[in-house]
Protein backbone atom coordinates (compact mmCIF):
# COMPACT_ATOMS: atom_id res chain seq x y z
CA UNK A 1 0.00 0.00 0.00
CA UNK A 2 2.83 2.40 0.86
CA UNK A 3 4.78 1.43 -2.27
CA UNK A 4 1.79 2.04 -4.54
CA UNK A 5 1.09 5.40 -2.91
CA UNK A 6 4.70 6.54 -3.42
CA UNK A 7 4.58 5.47 -7.08
CA UNK A 8 1.22 7.20 -7.65
CA UNK A 9 2.48 10.63 -6.52
CA UNK A 10 3.19 12.93 -9.45
CA UNK A 11 5.91 14.75 -7.51
CA UNK A 12 8.24 13.29 -4.90
CA UNK A 13 6.36 13.29 -1.58
CA UNK A 14 7.73 14.26 1.79
CA UNK A 15 7.25 11.88 4.71
CA UNK A 16 4.39 13.99 6.05
CA UNK A 17 2.62 14.18 2.66
CA UNK A 18 2.89 10.42 2.30
CA UNK A 19 1.74 9.82 5.88
CA UNK A 20 -1.33 12.02 5.39
CA UNK A 21 -2.28 10.28 2.14
CA UNK A 22 -2.37 6.82 3.74
CA UNK A 23 -5.40 5.32 5.54
CA UNK A 24 -5.71 6.54 9.11
CA UNK A 25 -5.53 3.10 10.72
CA UNK A 26 -1.76 2.75 10.09
CA UNK A 27 0.37 3.59 13.11
CA UNK A 28 3.29 5.97 12.66
CA UNK A 29 5.80 3.43 14.03
CA UNK A 30 4.67 0.94 11.36
CA UNK A 31 4.96 3.66 8.71
CA UNK A 32 8.56 4.43 9.77
CA UNK A 33 9.42 0.71 9.75
CA UNK A 34 8.03 0.32 6.21
CA UNK A 35 10.07 3.29 4.98
CA UNK A 36 13.18 1.83 6.61
CA UNK A 37 12.55 -1.52 4.89
CA UNK A 38 11.97 0.13 1.49
CA UNK A 39 15.21 2.08 1.86
CA UNK A 40 17.31 -0.97 2.82
CA UNK A 41 15.81 -2.99 -0.06
CA UNK A 42 16.83 -0.17 -2.47
CA UNK A 43 13.29 0.67 -3.54
CA UNK A 44 13.35 4.23 -2.23
CA UNK A 45 15.92 6.79 -1.22
CA UNK A 46 15.69 10.06 0.63
CA UNK A 47 16.89 13.31 -0.88
CA UNK A 48 16.56 15.91 1.82
CA UNK A 49 12.99 15.51 2.99
CA UNK A 50 11.71 14.07 -0.31
CA UNK A 51 11.12 10.36 -0.96
CA UNK A 52 12.34 9.10 -4.35
CA UNK A 53 11.16 5.80 -5.85
CA UNK A 54 14.27 4.21 -7.44
CA UNK A 55 13.23 0.59 -7.93
CA UNK A 56 13.01 -0.54 -11.57
CA UNK A 57 9.57 -2.11 -11.84
CA UNK A 58 8.89 -1.38 -15.48
CA UNK A 59 7.19 -4.32 -17.26
CA UNK A 60 9.20 -3.88 -20.45
CA UNK A 61 12.46 -3.64 -18.50
CA UNK A 62 11.65 -6.84 -16.60
CA UNK A 63 10.96 -8.66 -19.91
CA UNK A 64 14.30 -7.50 -21.30
CA UNK A 65 16.13 -8.65 -18.18
CA UNK A 66 14.44 -12.06 -18.30
CA UNK A 67 15.35 -12.46 -21.98
CA UNK A 68 18.96 -11.38 -21.54
CA UNK A 69 21.72 -13.90 -22.06
CA UNK A 70 23.88 -14.38 -18.99
CA UNK A 71 27.63 -14.50 -19.56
Amino acid sequence: MVEKTIQDFEDHPTRMELWKSLPKQMQYQTFKLILEYLETSNKIMFEGNKILWIFANNKKLNELIQGAISV
